[in-house]
C-alpha cells in the first residue's frame, strides 16, 4: 500500500518539526496509541491497538527515525506484531517546507501487512489506512497550532 498526502499548519517550522520528534505529542496523534516512549535518541517503542473490518488487533513495535535532515526531513519507519492478526510494517518519509507563516508537510508513506489483516483485502486496508493518516494529521495539525498560537 502507498500514500501520499500533505498538511498545511499554522505554525513555523521548528515547531513543527519539534512536534514531530515528541513522543507526547505523536502518541495523542496516532489513533488506538495505548504506549509510545522513547528508547533511544531515534527510536520508540509503540503499543496500538486498532480495528480494520472485522479484526481487532493490538500490534507492538519499534519506531525508528531515520534520514534525519533537522528541521526539514526525516523517515520514520517501523515493524508491529499483533499476535494471530499479523503484523505490519512500513514507513515514512516526511518533508516540512516554509510556506509563509505556515509549514507545509508533505508525506509518502509505504506499508505491508501481513496475516489476517492481510485477507481482509486492499480495498478495506487503504481506506482504513486513509482514515487513520487523516485524524493523525489532522489531530496533530489541531495540537501544533495550537501551540504555535500560545508561543
Amino acid at each position: 500500500m502507498e500514500m501520499h498526502g500533505e498538511e498545511r499548519i499554522v505554525a513555523p517550522r521548528q515547531v513543527v518539526w519539534e512536534a514531530l520528534n515528541d513522543p507526547d505529542v505523536l502518541r495523542e496523534c496516532i489513533p488506538g496509541c495505548q504506549d509510545l516512549d522513547k528508547t533511544s535518541d531515534n527510536e520508540m517503542a509503540a503499543t496500538v491497538k486498532i480495528k480494520i473490518g472485522p479484526v481487532s488487533a493490538k500490534f507492538s513495535g519499534e519506531v525508528a527515525l531515520e534520514n534525519i535532515n533537522a528541521p526539514e526531513s526525516y523517515t520514520i519507519s517501523g515493524e508491529g506484531k499483533g499476535g494471530i492478526a499479523g503484523f505490519a510494517k512500513g514507513g515514512a518519509d516526511v518533508r516540512l517546507a516554509d510556506e509563509g507563516d505556515e509549514t507545509l508537510l508533505t508525506y509518502d508513506v509505504k506499508a505491508q501487512v501481513g496475516g489476517k489483516l492481510a485477507q481482509l483485502g486492499s480495498r478495506l486496508i487503504d481506506s482504513t489506512s486513509k482514515k487513520l493518516a487523516g485524524q493523525f494529521f489532522a489531530r496533530f495539525n489541531e495540537i501544533v497550532s495550537e501551540r504555535a498560537a500560545r508561543s
